[in-house]
């Protein structure tokens, strides 16, 4: 109960932030643009700053089990394919609603709200693992989908579909500021005092900005439009997933710092990605909407909850 409480403590700030963005939009009506202009600066300048900086130490920092991967990414397939099977025979979707319906229970937020939580929560050895998650997650979550959405509408796979998957993944500012970080790291240099002050001062704006970005892009969505749908995503997010996750770690044998890193990554609230994927495809665009702000809700508190009772597990 003790851990519970402490894990409260930590984290209720960081949804505090979240409810600021969305009083914000709601009910003093900063415009979208403010959000867009917000959201925009903290994806492609503050969020890649804080990962640079972090990663330019990736030589001096602890192993990292590639093992993590397969937990990690196992548990997406399961998962995937268990709510494939619901959305088809309990909700009589086609096949790339079925997808997306699918990738709302494995998509999680980790960039507006992982990167914060793993910051305030997780021990410094569990860094590399969660900078490892999101180097993979991005590029074969949106292959996944990508595959599963054209092959169910077209039966037509193209290189030129997953070339260009690829190059987006690799340009996105998130994973680049990982990549270049890292690289940087094995080069052995320090950073000139100049850049990691100036570094230092962006990372710093990271956490906050981003949470407030992420609670006014939660005001833009409703939670009506497909409740039961978004009620399973959300719990096939929260739970099922998380749980799997832990799971696995179990039986891979994976060490305490890199467990909890994979199962905090995992028990996040459904990502903003999702969405564009609805759009994207036109399909499941209100319950993927709703989904976003009932998982962040219920996040507040499962997502504590998950981590407390995954470090009490590992002592």
């Amino acid at each position: 109960m003790r851990e519970v409480l402490n894990i409260f403590a930590l984290t209720s700030p960081l949804f505090v932030l979240v409810l600021i963005g969305y009083l914000l939009t709601r009910m003093f009506g900063w415009p979208k643009t403010a959000s867009d202009a917000l959201t925009r600066f903290v994806f492609s300048v503050a969020i890649p700053a804080f990962l640079f900086r972090l990663m330019s130490d990736f030589a001096g920092m602890p192993h990292v089990d590639a093992r993590l991967l397969f937990v990690y990414f196992g548990g997406c397939l399961a998962v995937y394919a268990g709510a494939r099977a619901i959305a088809r025979y309990a909700f009589r979707m086609d096949g790339a609603a079925q997808s997306v319906f699918a990738m709302g229970g494995i998509f999680s937020n980790n960039v507006l709200l992982g990167v914060p939580m793993a910051q305030i929560t997780l021990p410094a050895a569990s860094m590399p693992a969660v900078s490892l998650v999101l180097v993979f997650n991005s590029l074969l979550l949106w292959t996944l989908v990508t595959v599963s959405v054209e092959w169910a509408r077209h039966r037509d796979l193209s290189l030129a579909g997953f070339g260009k998957t690829a190059r987006s993944v690799v340009l996105n500012p998130v994973v680049a500021g990982i990549l270049a970080g890292t690289a940087w790291g094995y080069t052995g240099l320090r950073l000139p005092h100049v850049a990691d002050a100036t570094l230092a001062l962006l990372s710093a704006s990271a956490v906050p900005m981003s949470l407030v970005a992420l609670g006014m892009g939660l005001a833009e969505y409703g939670i009506r439009a497909g409740l039961r749908q978004s009620m399973v995503i959300s719990a096939l997010k929260l739970f099922v997933f998380p749980a799997l996750v832990w799971l696995l770690a179990r039986l891979a044998a994976l060490a305490p710092a890199e467990t909890l890193a994979v199962v905090l990554l995992a028990a996040l609230p459904t990502g903003a990605n999702v969405y564009l994927m609805a759009r994207q495809f036109a399909t499941l665009e209100g319950p993927i909407a709703s989904a976003l702000v009932l998982s962040t809700t219920l996040a507040s508190l499962s997502t504590p909850i998950a981590l407390a009772l995954v470090a009490a597990a590992a002592r």
